[in-house]
């Protein structure tokens, strides 16, 4: 079992272990201390207890044959038609660059009901992953996170990855604690960076922490796999390359293995695209001054052939939707071109257009921490830039050249 274990003949009894503790896991009582309810094996109190009388024991997914875990895995998640959705792709590419760090392979799940063809297996190989295990059952033809779950989890026994990454789409929220729970193992959520530790060549997976206002690193030393989810438009959408070549294996779902969970009927949502896969993007902020300059903007915008999207201010403000809120709470963004114009640069904020390709940023403070991102740098009213921007884009139109980003540039 996992716990505290307390060495009797070496504590002093002085307390730091309280001290420590942010939970009241561990107390002192009759100069001796004792674990209680509230301990969550943080470990804290190993770290402080100055005579070494506290150990933590691990149970479950700690291996000590860590060796034996190798591969980063991808789940690569389908949309109801059978076509991978953007952020496989981007996983996929993602783990093909942290798997030359490792020296490993990139392995791709897919789990289909409806769709025999290899289309998406090879479109996965094609961004990067060298094997694919895929399902092809009836029993997935409708969305179940707890069929999902077994079948991975039974993979993952057998052939233990060393990590395994899921998007954070609403299935990919619902699977992947699922899995860590199942697996005793640890799980980041929304990561906007994942690295490799040269030295220790553990994964580095990177979010925002305390409400945005701070970048945090965590590492899983001891469980295996380690996993992450990661928002999509983090990463990048990866150039194909038909030429790769990799093996699709089929790894069926157990037959005893049955849903509990009836589905009586099934209605398509009706929404608008979404503006993480927009591949050009106006993005505004408090700088514009008032609503009433939106027209302007989005004037702009569509004289780029791009999408509008806007901070979160702006949305608290009932400005816009909060489907325009770009940002790591709201939606993460990487387009080819992405225009900022009167947006200050939050470090939330930044982490969500990381992965944009060309940043144009308008912004009145020469100081901004938006300029840190952006590629073109103009310091100077946002309001009379876009105007002059639009100005230039119209009468470039009106004489017969078509309105374009690189026009604009």
């Amino acid at each position: 079992m996992a716990g505290l274990v307390i060495d009797a003949e070496r504590c002093i009894g002085c307390k730091r272990c309280e001290r420590a503790c942010a939970t009241v896991g561990i107390e002192v009582v009759d100069r001796l201390a004792r674990p209680t309810e509230g301990c969550v094996l943080c470990g804290a109190c190993v770290d402080a207890c100055p005579v070494g009388a506290i150990s933590l024991v691990r149970d479950g997914a700690a291996q000590s044959d860590l060796g034996a875990y190798h591969d980063i895995w991808v789940f690569a998640q389908v949309d109801r038609d059978g076509y991978l959705m953007p952020v496989a792709r981007e996983l996929t590419a993602k783990a093909h660059e942290l798997a030359a760090a490792r020296g490993c392979e990139v392995v791709a799940l897919v789990a289909e009901g409806e769709f025999a063809d290899d289309a998406a297996a090879h479109e996965l190989i094609a961004c990067g992953a060298d094997r694919v295990l895929r399902a092809h059952d009836e029993r997935f033809a409708l969305v179940d996170p707890e069929l999902l779950a077994s079948w991975v989890c039974a993979l993952a026994r057998a052939r233990r990855p060393e990590i395994v990454l899921f998007g954070a789409t609403p299935l990919g929220r619902e699977l992947a604690p699922r899995v860590a729970a199942e697996l005793k193992t640890g799980l980041t959520a929304d990561c906007t960076a994942l690295s490799i530790d040269s030295e220790t060549g553990l994964l580095h997976q990177t979010r925002p922490a305390f409400g945005g206002n701070l970048m945090a690193t965590i590492m899983c030393p001891v469980h295996r796999p380690q996993m992450a989810t990661v928002r999509p438009g983090v990463f990048a959408a990866p150039e194909l390359d038909s030429s790769r070549t990799g093996a699709i294996e089929e790894a069926p779902l157990d037959a005893d293995v049955q849903p509990r969970v009836r589905t009586l009927a099934f209605e398509r949502a009706t929404s608008s695209s979404s503006i993480a896969q927009a591949k050009r993007l106006v993005v505004v902020g408090r700088g514009i001054g008032s609503k009433k300059n939106l027209p302007l903007m989005e004037r702009l915008a569509e004289l780029l052939g791009a999408q509008i999207g806007c901070t979160r201010p702006l949305v608290e403000a009932g400005w816009l939707d909060y489907a325009h809120q770009v940002g790591q709470t709201g939606v993460a963004v990487a387009p080819e071109l992405l225009v900022s114009i009167g947006v200050s640069g939050a470090i939330q904020h930044l982490a969500g257009i990381s992965g944009a390709g060309t940043v144009i940023a308008v912004n009145e403070d020469a100081q901004a921490p938006i300029f840190g991102a952006a590629q073109y740098r103009v310091v100077g009213d946002a309001v009379e830039v876009a105007e002059e921007l639009v100005a230039a884009l119209e009468a470039r139109g009106s004489a017969g050249t078509p309105p374009s980003a690189s026009s604009a540039c």
